[in-house]
């Protein structure tokens, strides 16, 4: 699967931008949402929950088999938002975290291909699948003073940005009505900027189909979802980034915290994870997770 991923992305290629040229329809089939158990090789099951109507809206819930309240992390998919790519990409690194007793919510949402998807309900899938923790927390004993998210790549850029949008104004459709509070944004690789994105040709540039045109057309579209436009977030930030990344190069990282800084952000640091490529941040196989596992639990903290 992650050789897979790894000619996907860094060809982005004929068979992906035929996917994307489809305004509808998914490819290939789509797990549905239900609230029946799924056993798995962890110490007690996951449980996929649906936060919403759309088959798209469900997550995997893991939680620790030790007594809570537990600290959360929102773990967030990537792959360029497209839906070539799904959750089960994060699922062996949401059960290490389960391990180091953090509860994940491996969360699914409507990416470039799938009907509806792209903006502005990308975005408002994660932020409902974000919120939603509020209703799981008494049942699964979470601790909503504890919720961190951890995206990777695109899923990083909807981390960062879930943890922004209490920024945007109460009139935004993408602000909800009560978002739930953020402790720290964790971005893996993250594509933080959408504009750099599009002329650094991250991606093949599909920010651009994700938010519906370029920053010239759409100028107020890329303001609202765009984490490097909603700075100073306010709110703790781990950028982790390996310096062997070839399909989102660590220099988005760097540029990143430069600009985070001079706009006054309070809380932000960059973790470089030497010779790690675009999924060593992701793998807990990979040599350089225990970097990686140290930095995203400090984000706790």
């Amino acid at each position: 699967m992650r050789a897979e991923l790894r000619l996907g992305l860094l060809g982005i290629c004929a068979a992906l931008l035929f996917a994307c040229a489809a305004p509808e329809g998914n490819a290939g089939p789509r797990p549905s949402p239900t609230t029946t158990p799924e056993v798995d090789a962890g110490p007690r099951p996951k449980e996929r929950i649906s936060y919403g109507s759309d088959p798209l809206q469900f997550g995997d819930l893991r939680v620790p088999s030790r007594a809570g309240p537990f600290p959360v992390a929102v773990v967030i998919h990537g792959g360029c938002w497209v839906n070539e790519y799904g959750l089960d990409l994060m699922d062996s690194m949401s059960e290490s975290l389960r391990a180091a007793g953090v509860a994940t919510w491996n969360i699914e949402y409507r990416r470039i291909g799938d009907t509806g998807g792209g903006y502005p309900n990308t975005m408002l899938d994660v932020g409902m699948a974000v919120d939603a923790v509020r209703a799981l927390a008494p049942k699964y004993e979470l601790d909503l003073e504890k919720v961190v998210t951890v995206g990777h790549s695109a899923g990083g850029h909807l981390g960062v940005w879930v943890a922004a949008r209490s920024k945007l104004s109460p009139q935004s459709a993408l602000h909800g009505q009560d978002p739930l509070p953020i402790r720290a944004a964790v971005s893996l690789a993250g594509i933080l900027d959408l504009k750099e994105s599009i002329s650094l040709g991250v991606c093949n540039g599909l920010a651009a189909k994700l938010v519906g045109g370029s920053p010239m057309e759409v100028p107020v579209r890329y303001a609202e979802v765009s984490p490097a436009s909603l700075l100073p977030i306010g709110v703790r930030q781990v950028l982790i980034h390996g310096t062997a990344d070839l399909i989102v190069p660590s220099s988005m990282s760097d540029h990143f915290l430069r600009v985070a800084k001079a706009a006054g952000e309070p809380d932000i640091k960059l973790v470089s994870i030497a010779d790690a490529d675009h999924f060593a941040v992701i793998e807990p196989s990979s040599p350089k997770w225990a970097d990686v596992m140290a930095a995203i639990l400090a984000a706790f903290r």
